[in-house]
């Protein structure tokens, strides 16, 4: 057990709370998704919470964290899926919230404090006639930081691939935990080994990310008759150069009974295709929707919606959401993330969809990998036991499908297509020797240090 007084005590004038409310609310995301997950996860927590106005208070708390030896875990929204912010040996839970102003923009790049909410970095960035290539469906409460440590994948998917592709995440400020602690300003790929590992190669002070010019994205629901031809319409869409567009998910006729504010929209039995795209596509989307049998049933403005505490934008019902969206009326689901292939994809998926039917209902989005299109799924998954699980992933495998394990906890074990290229190993080994950077989700890190 850490010395929490002694840390309290050299840690004065930075906001500090030992609360056990507070701790336990500030030492979880989402990772109750998984029941595996949940089993391993439930009662870890942080013993001292610490939320740092600037960057000469990040390294105040990791000067006196590493003195003493104590674990830190950097969090943001919380909003993961994986455990990434859930502290494994106690210590000191970073919460970057207060760090949240957007820094300087430049032609077209943005620099921000890593606590910014992703919503309110768009909103500040439209007023200046630019929004974010990127970001997850959790757009209103994650935090830029977040998103580059645990996640890196969402909505822009389809035109602009994920946080991985180059271009796509140009530098950030990282404090690490060495003696002494400093900061670190990495550019381009030397900034590659703090991108989607949780934090445990450095805390993220500062973001820098492209962005690129504001659309009036327009929601727009289209019912289809099967799965099939919505998917057919959705791979045409990604596929159609002159159409701008931001987001395209598939659902099968399981799923749009969950959407509460569209599931009345939606036909009894019928598919349904979620897109997002601009006012000067619209025609063209009417067009390509008839020609594969799909029906108009819901538009609205993106941007409105995402103003109106009221209102759901349509991508909160994609991407991670998804699963959320059933687990509010159902928790005997969990859920998959995977990657379909690049040629054959309707193929692959029905090949698993059929046969899975009654256990796995169909959910997939329209995204960018190495600027080739494909269908990345998260289906919702109705849960029996952790072989059941098991047999399913290898079934998908089996199909040459990509599976990012959602259920384990270390960044090796997640998965292969979704590993950002770079030594985050050797680099941890350099900027963390004490492993004291959200320790346990680095597998084949061992500590240079005693």
């Amino acid at each position: 057990m850490a010395d929490i007084a002694a840390l309290v005590a050299a840690l004065d004038g930075i906001e500090l709370s030992t609360d056990r409310a507070l701790l336990r609310q500030k030492s979880r995301d989402f990772y109750w998704y998984s029941p595996i997950l949940k089993a391993l996860l439930d009662g870890k927590s942080a013993e001292l919470f610490a939320k740092p106005r600037n960057e000469a208070e990040v390294l105040r708390i990791l000067t006196a964290a590493r003195a003493a030896r104590v674990p830190v875990t950097q969090r943001g929204g919380g909003t993961g899926n994986y455990g990434q912010c859930v502290p494994l040996e106690g210590g000191i839970v970073l919460d970057m919230s207060a760090m949240s102003a957007p820094i300087a923009l430049t032609d077209g790049v943005v620099e921000v404090e890593a606590g910014a909410k992703m919503i309110d970095l768009d909103l500040w960035a439209r007023e200046r006639g630019w929004e974010l290539k990127l970001w997850p469906s959790t757009k209103r409460t994650a935090t830029i930081g977040g998103f580059v440590a645990g996640g890196g994948a969402g909505v822009g998917g389809i035109s602009h691939g994920t946080m991985r592709e180059r271009g796509n995440f140009l530098g950030a400020r990282v404090a690490t935990m060495t003696d002494p602690p400093r900061i670190l300003d990495l550019e381009g790929m030397a900034a590659n080994p703090v991108n989607r590992t949780y934090g445990t190669t450095g805390v993220l002070t500062r973001i820098r990310v492209p962005l690129t010019p504001a659309q009036d994205w327009r929601d727009v629901a289209i019912a289809f008759p099967d799965f099939v031809p919505a998917s057919r319409f959705a791979l045409e869409l990604s596929f159609a150069d002159g159409i701008p567009k931001k987001m395209c998910g598939v659902f099968d006729s399981q799923l749009p009974p969950f959407f509460r504010g569209l599931s009345d929209a939606v036909p009894a039995g019928h598919a349904l295709a979620l897109v997002m795209v601009a006012p000067s596509a619209l025609l063209a989307l009417r067009e390509l929707a008839a020609e594969h049998g799909g029906t108009i049933v819901a538009e609205q403005s993106t941007v409105e919606a995402e103003r109106d505490g009221d209102a759901t934008p349509f991508y909160e019902y994609c991407w991670n959401h998804t699963t959320l969206q059933v687990l509010k009326k159902d928790r005997g689901v969990t859920y998959l993330q995977c990657r379909f292939p690049f040629e054959n994809t309707l193929e692959a998926i029905e090949a698993v969809r059929i046969p899975f039917r009654d256990e796995v209902w169909m959910h997939t989005e329209c995204v960018r990998f190495g600027g080739r299109l494909t269908m990345s799924a998260l289906p919702v998954i109705r849960w029996t036991n952790a072989e059941r699980l098991a047999e399913i992933m290898a079934a998908f495998e089996a199909h040459n499908i990509g599976i990012a394990n959602p259920h384990v906890l270390t960044i090796e074990e997640g998965s292969n297509y979704r590993r950002v290229p770079g030594d985050q190993l050797g680099f941890k080994q350099r900027t963390d020797p004490l492993g004291l950077l959200n320790p346990g989700k680095m597998r084949d890190f061992t500590p240079l240090e005693a």
